[in-house]
C-alpha cells in the first residue's frame, strides 16, 4: 500500500500530471484575457484586421492538434521499441521522461488555449481591450510552442534509441545502487536474530515489494516502546501470508495495520529502493542482444561498460556512519546477489563470442582491483563461473585460451 508520501513524489512522473497543469494554465490564460479586459484604459486597444485574432487562434488549434497527434505517437513507437530491443524495463523510465512529458503538455496545452479562445470569442467574451491581451497572450504561446517543438525535435533523434536506453537504465541503476551503498539497511540498525516469540506481522496481499516506510516503522517502533525486525526487503515478490517483519512485544490492531501500510507492495519492481533491478534491466538488454536473432555483441560490451561504470559507484561510495532508525533492524541486499544479477544472464548468453567473454572478464578484473575483500570473493568467484561457461561454449581452442588468460588474471589481484 503507497503511503501519501511516495504518491506525491511521484505525481510529476506521470505523464496526466503535466497535462492538466498545462490544461489548466491554458483556460486559465484564455479566460484571464476577458477578465482584466474591461479593467484597461481604452488606449490600449488595437485595431486588428478584420477576425485576425480568431483566425490566428484556428491555425494554432489545427497545427497544434496534429502535432500532439504525432508527438503521442513517436512517443509510444520509442516505448514500444525499448520494450522490444531492450528490455520492458526500461519502459518506465522513458515515460518518466521530462522532455518528451512537456512537449507533449505544451502542444496539448496550446491546443486547449486555441480552442477556448475561439469559443469565447464566438460568444462575445471578450472586449476591445481583451481581445488585445489575447492577441499578445497568443503570440507569448506561439513562441513557447516554436522553442518546445525546437527542442523536441532535437530530443526525437535520440529518445527511445539503444544507447539512451542504456543510459537510462545505468542511470537508474546507479542512482539506488549508490543509494544502496550509502544506505545498505535503509537507514535502520544491523540485522539481528530474530529473539524467540517475536510476534509476525503478514502480508495480506501478494506482489513485489518496492519500498519501505521506515520512519513509519520507526514511529510504531517508539510508540508501543518496542524493536522490529524486517524479513522482506525491496525488490522481492511477496505472497499473500508471507512474513513483513517481526515485532518484539505486542501491537494493537491499529499499529499492526500501521507496519502494514509501511511495507509498499504493487504490481511490478520500480527502480526507487530497489538496487537489484538497474543491474536485472541492463543484464537484459545484453542478453536480449546476444540472442541469435539479434547477434549483436557490441550491445552487449557497451552494456559490460556501464555495469562496469555503476559498480565502481557503488565500490567507491562511503556508507553512512550512525543509524537513523535505531528500533528498526534490516537485513542488507547481499553485494553478491547484485554481482549475480548483473554477469550471470551475459555469461550464460555470451560464453559462445569470445569478445564478450574477454570483456566480461576485463570488467570482472578492473573491479577486483578496487573492490575491498569482502566484496571480491563475489567477484573473483563470477569470473571463475564465467570462465568454465565461456569454456565450455567456445569452438575455438585459442579463444579459450585467451579466456582462461584473462580470467586468470581477475582472480590473481
Amino acid at each position: 500500500m503507497s503511503n501519501w508520501r511516495t504518491i506525491v513524489a511521484r505525481l510529476p512522473q506521470r505523464i496526466w500530471f503535466r497535462l492538466a497543469i498545462f490544461t489548466v494554465i491554458a483556460v486559465a490564460l484564455a479566460m484571464v484575457a476577458g477578465m482584466v479586459g474591461p479593467y484597461l484604459p481604452d488606449a490600449v486597444s488595437v485595431e486588428f484586421g478584420q477576425d485576425s485574432v480568431e483566425n490566428i487562434l484556428q491555425i494554432l488549434a489545427t497545427s497544434m492538434l496534429a502535432v500532439t497527434t504525432f508527438s503521442l505517437t513517436a512517443m509510444v513507437s520509442a516505448y514500444a521499441s525499448a520494450a522490444a530491443r531492450g528490455t520492458p524495463r526500461a519502459t518506465q523510465l522513458l515515460i518518466a521522461d521530462r522532455t518528451s512529458q512537456n512537449a507533449l503538455s505544451s502542444f496539448l496545452g496550446s491546443f486547449v488555449f486555441a480552442i477556448v479562445g475561439i469559443v469565447a470569442l464566438s460568444t462575445g467574451y471578450y472586449g476591445e481591450q481583451g481581445r488585445v491581451i489575447l492577441y499578445f497572450g497568443t503570440l507569448v504561446v506561439i513562441a513557447v510552442v516554436v522553442g518546445t517543438l525546437m527542442q523536441w525535435i532535437s530530443h526525437l533523434t535520440g529518445f527511445g534509441r539503444m544507447a539512451d536506453v542504456i543510459d537510462r537504465v545505468e542511470t537508474a541503476a546507479s542512482d539506488a545502487a549508490c543509494e544502496y551503498a550509502r544506505r545498505p539497511r535503509l537507514g535502520g540498525a544491523a540485522h539481528v536474530d530474530v529473539p524467540a516469540g517475536a510476534e509476525a506481522v503478514a502480508s495480506t496481499e501478494a506482489g513485489c515489494l518496492t519500498g519501505i516506510s521506515m520512519n513509519v516503522l520507526q514511529s510504531v517502533a517508539a510508540d508501543a516502546n518496542l524493536r522490529l525486525h524486517v524479513a522482506t526487503i525491496p525488490g522481492v515478490a511477496v505472497d499473500h501470508g508471507a512474513v513483513l517483519a517481526y515485532v518484539e512485544g505486542s501491537l494493537s490492531d491499529q499499529q499492526r495495520d500501521r507496519v502494514k501500510g509501511a511495507f509498499r507492495i504493487e504490481n511490478h519492481r520500480t527502480y526507487e529502493q530497489d538496487p537489484r533491478l538497474g543491474f536485472v534491466a541492463l543484464a537484459e538488454i545484453a542478453s536480449r542482444a546476444l540472442s541469435p536473432s539479434t547477434n549483436d555483441p557490441g550491445t552487449a560490451i557497451e552494456v559490460l561498460n556501464a555495469i562496469q561504470r555503476v559498480f565502481t559507484q557503488v565500490l567507491t561510495t562511503q556508507a553512512e556512519e550512525g543509524v537513523e532508525f535505531s528500533r528498526v533492524h534490516v537485513p542488507e541486499t547481499a553485494f553478491a546477489d547484485l554481482v549475480e544479477d548483473a554477469f550471470r544472464p551475459i555469461a550464460r548468453d555470451g560464453a559462445p563470442m569470445v569478445e564478450v567473454d574477454l570483456r566480461l572478464q576485463s570488467v570482472l578484473e578492473a573491479l577486483v582491483r578496487i573492490a575491498p575483500p569482502a566484496a571480491r570473493e563475489a567477484l573473483t568467484k563470477t569470473s571463475h563461473d564465467a570462465e568454465t561457461r565461456a569454456i565450455a561454449g567456445l569452438s575455438s581452442a585459442v579463444d579459450a585460451d585467451l579466456v582462461r588468460e584473462q580470467s586468470l588474471r581477475a582472480r590473481q589481484i
